[in-house]
């Protein structure tokens, strides 16, 4: 597959220049979970002590609150989360030195202006497929706010995790672009089976 790019985390500014909207990734490295509820605690935090529980510069949050594991599983299923559930949160992450998240569906327009100002990138992550996700996970350590169960944050360890490059740092929307692409199709010229 010699259109996939590989990256490592942490990631730098230099990497995520190299990134379109479109691009399919195979992400290692470490990756931090965050949902809702840790995002809201973790910017609190902030906002009275001026610390995050972890250093989140050059760093990328997985939207997922996984499974437990089984057996001899590291982890359980660990699909994506939407991922406009977090977008009030996620500018200030990207203002604090975030360089990517990881979801599913669709950013605001706030969210893609933190994108470009921050030099930072989303990944979408494939729905439906958390069981095949969860293999390319390899460590699973809680960080923080274990309290909120699947929610906690979790520093993961992935090996070539497999997302695709939603927004760039150039304003590039690949759900735009497909919207945009699929609504010239002309629906009466397919075959009725096909509608």
């Amino acid at each position: 597959m010699s259109d996939v790019k590989r990256i490592t985390t942490p990631l730098t500014d230099e990497m995520i220049e190299t990134l379109k909207a479109g691009d399919r990734v195979l992400i290692s490295g470490y990756v931090y979970t965050a949902r809702d509820a840790a995002h809201k605690r973790m910017l609190e935090e902030y906002e009275k002590t001026g610390k995050l529980p972890f250093d989140i510069k050059g760093q990328v949050i997985y939207y997922v609150g996984p499974t437990p594991p089984k057996p001899g599983q590291v982890i359980g299923s660990a699909g994506p989360t939407t991922a406009s559930r977090m977008d009030k949160y996620t500018p200030k992450l990207h203002e604090l030195g975030l360089k990517a998240t990881i979801g599913k569906g669709w950013r605001s327009e706030p969210v893609k202006e933190a994108l470009k100002k921050y030099k930072a990138v989303y990944f979408a992550a494939y729905g439906g497929t958390a069981a095949l996700l969860s293999k390319h996970i390899k460590s699973v350590e809680m960080i923080a706010y274990e309290d909120l169960g699947p929610e906690a944050i979790r520093k993961l360890y992935f090996e070539d995790f497999p997302v695709i490059v939603a927004n760039d740092i150039y304003g590039n929307d690949v759900f735009q672009q497909l919207e945009e692409k699929y609504r010239k199709i002309d629906l009466s010229k397919l075959p009725t089976y096909c509608i």
